[in-house]
C-alpha cells in the first residue's frame, strides 16, 4: 500500500540520518474508502494525487507550527504492507481527516518510492500560507485564498537517492 507521510525539510534530514521515517505512530495519507467516496473517482492515479495533496496540506501545518522551519512542503511516498496503515473508524467521513491513516511503527527509508518537495520559488507562498493558516481555519476567506496560493504549487518529484541534495 502506498502512503504519503507529511514532513518538513528538517524532518526529512532526521529520517535520512536515522534511515527511517518515524518513530511511530506516524500519521500518513492514503487512498482510503472515505477518500474514494469523497473524490468520486476510480482512477487510482487521481486518488493517489488527492492523498498526496492531503499530505502536502498536513506538511504545511507542520511548517506553520515551527517558525524556524524552511518554508517548503515535504511528502515522502512510502510503500508499506497492506494492513500496516489503518484509518481511524471514528473519523472515516470527517472531511478534515479524509485519507488519513496511522502507521504503528517507523518505516525504513529504503521503503520510500519518492520524495515530493516544493521548488525554491514556492517558499514565499508557503510562508504566507503558513502565516495565514490559523485565520483560514477560523473562516477568513482572504486567509484561505492565501493558503490556496501555496496549494497552487505542484510538489516536485525526487528519488530517494536525491535526499542528500535536498537537505544540504
Amino acid at each position: 500500500m502506498r502512503v504519503y507521510v507529511p514532513l518538513t525539510l528538517s524532518g526529512l534530514a532526521a529520517a535520512q540520518k536515522a534511515g527511517e521515517v518515524g518513530p511511530g505512530p506516524l500519521t500518513a495519507y492514503a487512498v482510503t474508502p472515505g477518500l474514494r467516496e469523497w473524490y468520486v473517482s476510480d482512477d487510482i492515479e487521481e486518488l493517489e494525487y488527492a492523498a498526496l495533496n492531503r499530505a502536502a496540506s498536513a506538511s504545511l501545518r507542520l511548517i506553520a507550527a515551527r517558525p524556524e522551519e524552511t518554508r517548503r512542503r515535504v511528502v515522502v511516498a512510502l510503500d508499506v504492507p497492506d494492513g500496516a496503515a489503518v484509518a481511524d473508524p471514528d473519523h472515516v467521513l470527517d472531511a478534515s481527516s479524509l485519507g488519513e491513516v496511522r502507521i504503528a511503527d517507523a518505516v525504513a527509508l529504503s521503503k520510500a518510492a519518492a520524495v515530493h518537495v516544493d521548488a525554491d520559488d514556492a517558499e514565499k507562498d508557503v510562508a504566507a500560507a503558513a502565516a495565514a493558516l490559523g485565520a483560514a481555519d477560523l473562516g477568513d476567506d482572504d486567509a484561505q485564498f492565501t493558503v490556496d496560493g501555496a496549494e497552487d504549487h505542484e510538489l516536485l518529484w525526487f528519488g530517494i537517492q536525491e535526499i542528500p541534495g535536498l537537505i544540504a
